[in-house]
């Protein structure tokens, strides 16, 4: 079986499940007082995303770790925003979001898809995500300790750091034509 039919499948037994769990809970009164306190809004939600994990890894389907990590950490996000009651701090927490991305990519390469590629790729988001975090927390008063001139800094420093590393990349060199027109 190639992957994507491997990835179709895993996602429609994932969706046949949560039909059933869906149907089962409403229908019977005794299933819905036993899963009640497991299904509490949003701690629901990290549920789902260790099911998709769990499923993917069955259906040898490493990918499946990205969604999985982005579903559970939005639901990680919002239980911690309804454990303190402050929903305002979503102006800064949504830039954790391409971290959680790279968290479930290193993850499919460590389970051994794509190994390199992806490993490479979840490191460059976790650290995008936790610049774009650290401005946004600071700018918007969830991280005190740097101070509001910490921002300005820090984007100025990325700035030279980009026109330096623009300067440094080695470009490759086209090929010569050997054809004369």
């Amino acid at each position: 079986m190639n992957r994507r039919n491997r990835i179709q499948l895993a996602l429609g037994m994932l969706l046949i499940l949560l039909g059933i769990g869906f149907f089962a809970d409403r229908q019977f009164p005794e299933i819905h007082e036993v899963f009640a306190r497991f299904t509490v809004w949003p701690a629901n939600l990290v549920g789902i995303g260790a099911l998709v994990l769990v499923i993917g890894l069955f259906m040898g389907v490493p990918g499946m770790a990205v969604p999985a990590t982005i579903i559970a950490g939005i639901g990680g996000i919002f239980l911690y925003q309804k454990r303190i009651d402050d929903y305002a701090s979503w102006s800064y927490l949504w830039t954790l979001i391409p971290g959680l991305v790279g968290i479930g990519s290193g993850l499919a390469g460590l389970l051994g898809e794509n190994r390199f590629f992806n490993l490479k790729r979840g490191l460059r988001l976790i650290v995008i995500s936790g610049v774009l975090f650290l401005v946004f927390a600071t700018w918007f008063g969830g991280l005190e300790i740097f101070g509001y001139i910490f921002p300005a800094i820090l984007i100025t420093l990325i700035g030279v750091w980009l026109i330096i590393r623009t300067f440094r990349v080695k470009k490759k060199t086209e090929p010569e034509d050997n054809n004369p027109v």
